[in-house]
């Protein structure tokens, strides 16, 4: 233990030293073993003072506050307070600190000028809000004023909003019984003034906790959802510190969040189950779930939020999945609901961390199934099997084991034969997603084929005929793209697909009906056969393409599959000759590849989806909401752009049909193989367009983290050689771009794969470099010592390849123009320099030797006479004397241009005499 006198005296060297941190450090020592109080007040007042340094306003109030519990007449302590709560925008509390410093030092010129501008201050505050109340309670009267004309109102409510998005503005509505008054708006039931207090309300909640305050909000209509969903999500970001902004005044605002948070989830689960609630109003709720309550990083420990939303939660989602439509009684649904249901399930089930949650999760679910489906009520029981459809579609391995249960597979066939079409709908629908499993494919074919065919035979209910259909398109391709694994016979699946499109193309068939058309196709596709039939009938290929544009997103799954399979872009394993011969010999199955699966088929494929408009289909659906818009189904996506982009020709189109764009976010979010596609396809994009074309206004400097995470050694060669193409593009095009790819951090990854022996990697890394040499830090790396940057740079511009001395010269050409010491250091890192320079000045490539000369003009003027000398010594002079002596010849006219003005320059320097002719 320290004397607290000592600690205090090395804390005060340390502030007048300027060392806050230490000075802080040594205070707090000095607290905890100082026994006087006299003593103990001078410290909180010092280290008070160095608070205010380091801008901690609420420590620094705290800490005077504790020096002038001591002595009410401290007049430092007393002064640092009314600074620190200034800051902090207390300036009522504040104007009296220093009021009472003035009246004990009343000739104290700071004192007196701070009290002065405090009162301004106040006084000009207290004007604002006498003047902010009286046009809130104004707005009110407007709005709750039945003979008030409607432009009124919504101007009214639209002022409303603009203030409450104002600090001041949202503490005054807050003030001025403004929640209560919300409160009042919603219970109007008129959607123009739900819509304008929810908005209201968000305004005042973002990164305020203070203000946080919620209630459910169940509306019918989309766009006030909407704004409910901002609501709660503002509430949410408050409490949790999602809203990163900073509040100063608000940071001594010390509050337990947790209560608030678990209220918030227990009411979006209410909502979830409500019949109250609007089928936008259940969308929202599930997506804000889906939002926040799964981690966002796994390496994050906390998971509570999960565990506590399974624990009171998960049978209400169960319910949601589980409603047929159909049906008397359900809850109000959109056409998303069970998707974005499904879609919760799997991330709380992927966010579990051991086996005993995972079981704890899956014996919530059979509970609930086994407690629906032994009700003995068919109702209850195919909303059991629906149910598990929902998990199916979410966590697969839940709804598998489910489906394993004794009885279950055999209700579903059953139900296939019942005389009610709904039974039938919901059963085929689950023997669709059930079959995923190829041993449950299997069981369904041996038992559930015939059946099928005779429900797509005699059923006159075009929604069950399609369901039925797409259960033996699935059955159908159940062996992939594994060409002797066909489960049907020989042009069975051909049959199968021409029906799915021709209901496809029928715009008489609901949406909904017609989705599963494209469901049927997402499995046929696996077929070369059916791809190439799809790909040939154009008013198929745009069905598809304007569903993909519709509200109803469901869809995006099944169009990702079918375009992933006509590119053929799926992940294909090598499949190398030798384990062929193996397994033939060991009497092994061996896939097979379907004949129109050869390359030459896929590029005819790609040409007609091209030419139909598949990139602005494309477009409109990675804008989908990121609920819907699975991980897996932007890596697909990601997929279906390289395919499309393998040929340069057709890079253009992808362009301009606003791909460049599309593919930043799926660069940026999603699996780790869809953000490496995506970013090599932006590479390839890059690498050959104009970047203001391609990617227009900001969005030109997002393209440049996908870029550079493409120069990690773990990515494939091609990868990493047309990203420095893309990178050079852009390094060549504005000063801010080459900026923006240093503080990407780019530069050593370009460095190295300028050492590297792929001669094309090399070459473009090199060419990047040039571009990127006339950046002012790249030019202070090349002045450091102790590297071998510039020494590289002039080995390179002494290899055979003529591209790879032009990229090297150029760059070097450029950073001696711009660093003359760097002239002189070229000589000093490697003794073969003078007959590089050399080589370069005789190249017969005029833009090397130009390049070359404008080395030596550079060394010249490099304010080096020794470095002019020792060039003009050499035999330089003559290769100098010999190029600028040439006559006129526009091909090589800026080599022999530079070589005369090297020699005007020499000659300056008194190196060298004109020549005298003699008289």
């Amino acid at each position: 233990m320290g004397d607290p006198i000592q600690l205090k005296e090395e804390g005060n060297k340390h502030f007048q030293a300027g060392d806050i941190d230490k000075a802080i450090e040594c205070y707090t020592k000095a607290i905890k073993v100082c026994q006087d109080k006299k003593v103990l007040a001078v410290i909180y007042r010092n280290r008070s003072a160095c608070y205010l340094k380091k801008e901690n306003y609420v420590n620094a109030a705290s800490d005077a506050t504790k020096a002038i519990d001591v002595d009410a007449k401290d007049i430092k302590a007393l002064y640092r307070r009314c600074q620190a709560l200034e800051k902090l925008g207390k300036l009522d509390m504040a104007f009296k600190d220093v009021q009472r410093c003035a009246t004990l030092e009343p000739k104290n010129k700071a004192f007196l000028e701070t009290l002065r501008r405090l009162g301004a201050e106040i006084q000009s505050k207290l004007k604002t809000t006498f003047s902010t109340d009286s046009r809130v309670q104004n707005m009110f009267d407007i709005l709750f004023d039945e003979e008030s004309e409607k432009d009124k109102k919504e101007k009214a409510a639209n002022n409303l909003i603009v203030l409450s998005r104002e600090d001041a503005g949202a503490e005054r509505i807050f003030q001025n019984n403004g929640v209560t008054l919300l409160l009042n708006m919603i219970e109007t039931g008129k959607p123009e003034m739900i819509l304008a207090a929810v908005r209201t309300l968000s305004g005042m909640c973002t990164g305020h906790k203070a203000r946080v305050s919620h209630g459910a909000c169940k509306v019918k209509l989309s766009e006030i959802a909407l704004a409910a969903c901002n609501l709660f999500q503002c509430i949410n970001d408050s409490l949790t510190g999602g809203d990163t902004r900073e509040y100063g005044k608000e940071a001594d605002l010390v509050m337990d969040p947790s209560k608030d948070l678990k209220t918030i989830l227990l009411s979006l689960l209410e909502m979830v189950a409500s019949k109250k609630v609007s089928g936008h109003g259940r969308d929202q709720a599930l997506n804000l779930l889906s939002k926040n309550v799964p981690r966002k990083e796994k390496k994050e420990m906390d998971h509570s939020k999960s565990l506590f939303t399974i624990d009171h939660g998960l049978k209400k989602i169960l319910k949601v999945c589980g409603q047929v439509p159909e049906l008397p009684d359900q809850l109000p649904l959109t056409e998303n609901t069970q998707l974005i249901a499904s879609v919760l399930l799997n991330k709380l089930y992927d966010d579990l961390k051991c086996d005993p949650e995972r079981n704890n999760f899956r014996d919530i679910c059979d509970e609930y199934i086994k407690y629906v489906h032994e009700t003995f009520n068919m109702d209850k029981t195919i909303h059991a099997i629906n149910c598990i459809s929902g998990l199916l579609q979410g966590p697969f391995d839940v709804g598998n084991a489910l489906v394993g249960r004794q009885g279950i597979m055999e209700m579903m066939v059953a139900l296939c034969g019942s005389e009610r079409e709904v039974d039938q709908m919901v059963a085929v629908e689950a023997l669709i997603h059930a079959s995923s499993k190829m041993s449950r494919a299997s069981f369904i074919i041996t038992n559930g084929v015939s059946l099928l065919k005779d429900i797509y035979k005699k059923t006159k209910n075009e929604k069950i005929k399609i369901r039925a259909l797409v259960g033996l398109c699935k059955l159908g391709s159940a062996g992939g793209d594994d060409y002797s694994l066909r489960q049907f016979a020989e042009g069975s699946t051909e049959k199968l697909a021409k029906q799915c499109r021709k209901w496809l193309c029928n715009p008489q068939i609901d949406t909904k009906t017609r989705k599963w058309a494209i469901e049927g196709l997402a499995y046929l596709t696996n077929d070369a056969d059916v791809k190439d039939d799809f790909v040939d009938d154009e008013p198929a290929m745009q069905a598809m393409f304007e569903l993909a544009k519709s509200r109803d997103k469901t869809i995006l799954y099944a169009v990702a599959c079918i375009l992933v399979n006509c590119t053929n872009s799926y992940e294909k394993k090598e499949i190398l000759p030798e384990l062929v011969q193996l397994a033939k010999f060991s009497k092994q199955h061996v896939p097979e590849q379907h004949p129109k699966d050869k390359k030459d088929f896929v590029d005819k494929r790609v040409k007609r989806l091209l030419k139909a408009g598949v990139t602005s289909a494309l477009v409109v659906m990675v804008k989908a909401e990121n609920i819907i818009l699975t991980d897996q189904t932007k890596e697909m996506l990601a997929r279906v752009f390289l395919a499309l982009s393998e040929d340069p020709r057709d890079r253009g189109t992808i362009v301009a049909q606003g791909g460049g764009k599309a593919l930043i976010p799926l660069a940026l979010e999603g699996t780790e193989a869809g953000k490496v596609k995506a970013s090599h396809v932006i590479a390839k994009i890059a690498a050959i367009s104009n970047p203001e074309i391609a990617f227009p206004g900001e969005r030109v400097y997002e393209v440049i983290r996908p870029l550079v995470n493409l120069l990690h050694t773990d990515r494939e060669g091609m990868q990493n050689y047309e990203a420095l193409r893309g990178l050079t593009n852009l390094a060549g095009f504005s000063e801010k771009l080459r900026v923006k790819i240093v503080k990407e951090k780019a530069l050593s990854e370009i460095e190295n794969y300028m050492f590297e022996e792929n001669e094309q990697i090399r070459l473009a890394a090199t060419e990047c470099m040039c571009n990127l040499v006339t950046c002012k830090e790249v030019q202070d790396r090349y002045l450091e010592d102790g590297n071998d940057k510039l020494k590289l740079l002039v080995l390179l511009c002494g290899e055979d390849d003529d591209k790879l001395q032009i990229a090297a010269a150029g760059a070097l050409a450029m950073i001696t123009a711009a660093q003359k010491k760097l002239c002189t250091k070229m000589t000093l890192v490697t003794s073969q320099w003078l007959e590089i320079l050399q080589r370069l000045c005789l190249h017969s490539n005029v833009q090397v030797q130009h390049r070359g000369l404008v080395i030596v003009y550079n060394m010249l003027n490099s304010d080096n006479s020794d470095l002019a000398k020792k060039l003009i010594e050499s035999e330089l002079l003559e290769i100098l004397s010999v190029v600028g002596r040439a006559e006129d010849n526009p091909k090589r006219q800026e080599a022999i241009d530079a070589a005369r003005t090297c020699l005007v320059k020499a000659m300056d320097l008194g190196l060298i005499k004109p020549f005298a002719s003699p008289s």
